[in-house]
């Protein structure tokens, strides 16, 4: 708690209004020492590391840079073969927090830190994925944010007071974080659900309307995605072209109402172009090469898989368990995907793998017989069974009210 402290905070340190404020108040209100800051690379545009390290220099405050993109872009990739999503978008934030925290943790040790910080609410999500990496460690754990019970507005005035250099987040109308594989919009006036969006929210994803349609083949081997329109890439590389090609037609924005952890809901608005392309071309995938009992079992694996990323909790023993799962399935989900971006829209328009659970002669209606020696008059059988024990309960229903009536 605060004035209880000494010695030296890593904070997490992103240059926005919460981690500038967070400086000044670890010192001032805690008692640190020093305060260094962290930055991780996950994505981010480059003014928001420029903005940081301006920020930082006219703090005062020592700043560390980590490159996780390699790392957070094979997580990202990971969720694919998972069809990980939350409530109907694509998981981003939340896949990013783990790899930013223990970063920060790391660099933390590194230098001899005796305590962790971040400017997280206590009304979010992002609070505890930091510290489910962070309690695992000897550090203390500091949120000011939270424990102090801050406002943004309230934020705003103390840095104007003090004369701190708050650059980022749209000047601090809006709460916004982007990563490589999604951006998220929140606060202001988008905090009232009626509000309805002006289109400048948006950065990545531009208006769809008039722009001709554009196919993409997408190859795949073992459910990760290799290669754009025959052109193998590394995971950053394939997700940031993919970002730019799917973003130019509109694809991937989410305006939902979203349930936190905590019991809170809350309006986000969300862009994911890569994301909503790739998750869309695995599952088109998978429909071609998964039989229909694997299919049906794996959607509740991703479900829980999805439910652990998005707690922040991606190296969980279950998430093991799970992935073993996974990993069998997509032994044989390698093939390639053409997706159609049009109108703001994504759909897959053909699918190929040698792995296909498919016979076209099988299901053609050009042909007499299905194959092994499977003839159509086989399914006559098939047709007497099928929905006998409904009938059969509907009946006896039937009869048992009509004796009742008598």
């Amino acid at each position: 708690m605060p004035g209880e402290h000494s010695g030296t905070v890593a904070l997490a340190f992103s240059g926005g209004l919460d981690t500038t404020v967070g400086v000044s108040l670890l010192k001032e209100e805690y008692g640190f020492d020093e305060v260094i800051g962290v930055t991780v690379d996950v994505g981010q545009p480059d003014y928001e590391f420029e903005e940081a390290e301006e920020t930082a220099e006219a703090l005062g405050v020592d700043q560390y840079v980590v490159d996780a993109r390699e790392e957070f872009a094979d997580l990202c990739l990971r969720a694919v073969q998972a069809n990980a999503d939350y409530q109907g978008y694509p998981l981003g934030t939340a896949l990013a927090r783990p790899v930013i925290a223990k970063a920060i943790r790391d660099v933390a040790i590194e230098q001899g830190a005796n305590a962790l910080a971040h400017g997280c609410t206590g009304k979010g999500n992002d609070q505890l994925r930091f510290e489910a990496v962070w309690r695992d460690t000897d550090l203390a754990v500091i949120a000011p944010v939270r424990e102090l019970g801050l406002t943004r507005e309230w934020e705003n005035e103390y840095a104007k007071e003090k004369g701190l250099p708050v650059e980022g987040g749209d000047g601090g109308r809006y709460s916004v974080d982007t990563n490589l594989w999604s951006r998220s919009i929140e606060g202001s006036e988008l905090e009232d659900p009626a509000t309805i969006p002006e289109d400048d929210i948006y950065k990545w994803t531009d208006n769809p309307s008039g722009k001709a349609a554009e196919l993409v083949e997408i190859e795949f081997e073992d459910g990760i995605p290799v290669a754009l329109d025959g052109d193998r890439l590394g995971s950053v590389e394939l997700i940031e072209r993919l970002n730019e090609r799917a973003g130019a037609h509109g694809v991937g924005r989410t305006d939902m109402m979203e349930d936190r952890m905590l019991g809170l809901k809350v309006r986000e608005n969300y862009e994911h172009p890569a994301a909503t392309v790739l998750l869309s071309a695995h599952e088109a995938l998978e429909g071609l090469v998964l039989t229909q009992e694997e299919r049906q079992f794996k959607t509740q694996i991703d479900q829980q898989w999805s439910q652990k990323a998005y707690e922040g909790l991606i190296d969980a023993p279950l998430v093991d368990a799970l992935e073993g799962f996974i990993d069998e399935t997509q032994k044989r989900v390698t093939g390639t995907v053409t997706v159609k971006l049009e109108g703001g829209h994504c759909r897959a328009v053909s699918r190929e793998s040698e792995y296909a659970v498919y016979s076209e002669s099988a299901a053609s209606f050009d042909e007499e017989d299905v194959s092994g020696g499977i003839t159509q008059q086989d399914a006559t059988g098939v047709a007497k069974y099928h929905g006998f024990q409904s009938r059969l309960a509907k009946k006896v229903t039937a009869k048992l009210e009509s004796d009742g009536e008598t």
